[in-house]
């Protein structure tokens, strides 16, 4: 990631840190009415996590997860929720530029792989790698279905192009947004 983008990212969370507004775990976007579809447990890989609300949320329902972003403030607002909803030791925490993959740790097999808000076209495969049989994807993205184009969107189709081999649950591209639901096979 560009030095640019980092420092970006870190102020963002900082900030968000410095209001004290607090965080509240929550599922991911792609699922909020779905929750159904995620599996009773195991392991969930959270890819660019940001303050952990979606990692807290899946430690609270049993998932041991692996949370990575990066930036130092995010990270450290996410370890402080799991904290503080006493499942600190469900989540482990990578301070990690996704731009280099994935860190090595985070290998999978993965029961439930999410992303929100973070789009790498280089990186769908590993994700979709990640997934254990029968696992769970959640992505959601930028897209340019409903907004203005732009190098952080997505185009149209792209998710369910990119994941063809994952069975499709659920997709949807509209108002700036592209979101897929998809377990392996």
């Amino acid at each position: 990631m560009a030095t640019e983008d980092r420092e970006r990212w870190e102020a963002r969370h900082a900030a968000v840190s410095s209001a004290g507004a607090p965080d509240i775990p929550m599922p991911p976007d792609a699922l909020r009415g779905r929750e159904r579809l995620l599996p009773d447990g195991g392991r969930a890989l959270d890819v660019a996590c940001g303050r952990g609300t979606v990692a807290g949320w899946l430690a609270e329902r049993g998932f041991v997860v692996d949370a990575v972003d990066i930036s130092e403030a995010a990270v450290a607002a996410g370890a402080a929720l799991v904290v503080d909803r006493g499942v600190a030791e469900r989540v482990r925490w990578w301070r990690y530029d996704l731009d280099a993959g994935l860190p090595g740790g985070c290998a999978g097999p993965y029961d439930v792989v999410v992303c929100q808000r973070f789009r790498d076209p280089a990186l769908y495969p590993v994700l979709a790698q990640r997934l254990a049989p029968g696992g769970l994807l959640v992505l959601t993205v930028q897209s340019v279905v409903g907004d203005e184009p732009g190098r952080f969107r997505a185009s149209p189709g792209e998710l369910l192009a990119a994941f063809a081999e994952l069975t499709t649950l659920h997709h949807t591209e509209s108002d700036g947004q592209a979101s897929l639901l998809a377990r392996r096979r």
